[in-house]
């Protein structure tokens, strides 16, 4: 099961008067609203694919293990890592550094034999 939380709450607040809401120049364009949100999504993201895997697995993504997989994030990103196999004590993940995602999950019982392609660099965490 694909346990998501988010660890940061962000209020975008809306206009208090009537009349600005009527200003046009007051009401927000939806391309900055866009931008706003996305430069407040600044945490780790589970893409779709991985999310199936995660689901498909029984891989439980707890907020101990969301937070490994964060600060693995952080230590890659400086050490110039791109696409990065991440192995904790639960499963490895195929993480797009810049982009902040997870592209895949699989658990460790089911790393044996396998051959991971496309990486640039790996981590092992505990």
């Amino acid at each position: 099961m694909v346990n998501q939380k988010i660890n940061r709450l962000t209020v975008i607040e809306a206009p208090k008067k009537q009349e600005e809401k009527n200003n046009p120049e007051e009401i927000p364009k939806e391309s900055d609203f866009k931008e706003i949100f996305d430069s407040k999504l600044k945490d780790l993201k589970i893409s779709g694919h991985a999310a199936k895997r995660l689901k498909e697995r029984n891989l439980e993504m707890d907020p101990v293990e969301y937070l490994k997989l964060k600060e693995a994030v952080s230590q890659l990103k400086k050490k110039g890592g791109n696409d990065s196999l991440v192995i904790t004590g639960k499963a490895a993940y195929i993480i797009d550094v810049k982009n902040k995602t997870i592209v895949t999950a699989m658990d460790k019982e089911n790393m044996e034999n396998n051959v991971f392609t496309k990486i640039d660099s790996t981590m092992v965490i505990n």
